[in-house]
């Protein structure tokens, strides 16, 4: 089953990404239309997806427990699908740009979208963009990549990197996001990095209001001796 969802997963993440790409290259819409396309779909179609994936004690109460399960699984491999390709939408769609006002004139040049890099941008982001990377990727030796997509736990995962941050991938989706905005001199993406966290935080509030609904006490305790973003451990 394990295999099966990843190869799901990864087969229409790529295409709908691919799909994505190229409509937003053969086809110019006025006023930035594309930001505001993939910014209302990250907001309008995900964020119902995902708090649904995460109701599994209200869908297996209502279908049984093994229909129940199956139909949160879905919605979570859905969701994770959408908001990637939606989040990956709001970097690359077009919009104006912001440059940092020092060592203007070098710069790399991407072929096909045309696309400028500044040197003092790469400079800028790649720490952000490895460090928004790496933390996630160490998370995910705690956690399988199956928890991951489809959001239904078997245990309270408390070891690695999560005896630290209660929400790893959060705190590096949002690292990331700053940095790749800075990267593509992404004007409208970077203004929108508090909304981003706005919504990353509902998020995380619907998260652990079905995670404490599942292992009660056990994640509660969890709750008070590990912070959400900042990384270390409470008394």
């Amino acid at each position: 089953m394990k295999i099966n969802i990843a190869i799901f997963y990864n087969f229409f993440f790529s295409v709908i990404l691919f799909v994505l790409i190229i409509l937003i290259i053969l086809i110019p819409i006025p006023l930035y239309g594309w930001f505001f396309i993939n910014l209302l779909g990250f907001i309008g179609l995900v964020l119902p997806l995902y708090s649904w994936s995460l109701e599994h004690k209200r869908f297996e109460e209502k279908y049984g427990k093994e229909k129940g399960e199956k139909i949160t699984q879905i919605f979570g491999v859905i969701s994770s699908i959408f908001f990637f390709t939606f989040w990956i939408g709001i970097w690359i769609s077009p919009q104006p740009i912001f440059i940092i006002p020092i060592f203007q004139k070098i710069y790399l040049i991407i072929p096909i979208i045309n696309l400028k890099i500044y040197l003092i941008h790469i400079i800028f982001s790649l720490p952000l963009i490895i460090i928004g990377s790496w933390i996630p990727f160490k998370a995910l030796k705690s956690m399988s990549a199956k928890v991951a997509e489809t959001h239904k736990p078997e245990r309270i995962i408390d070891d690695g990197v999560y005896s630290y941050l209660r929400h790893p991938q959060y705190l590096g989706g949002i690292l990331a996001h700053i940095g790749i905005s800075i990267l593509f001199s992404a004007l409208y993406s970077f203004i929108i990095t508090p909304l981003i966290i706005l919504i990353i935080y509902i998020e995380i509030k619907k998260e652990e209001k079905e995670l404490i609904k599942e292992f009660g006490g056990e994640y509660e305790n969890y709750k008070k001796h590990v912070s959400m973003f900042i990384p270390f451990k409470k008394k």
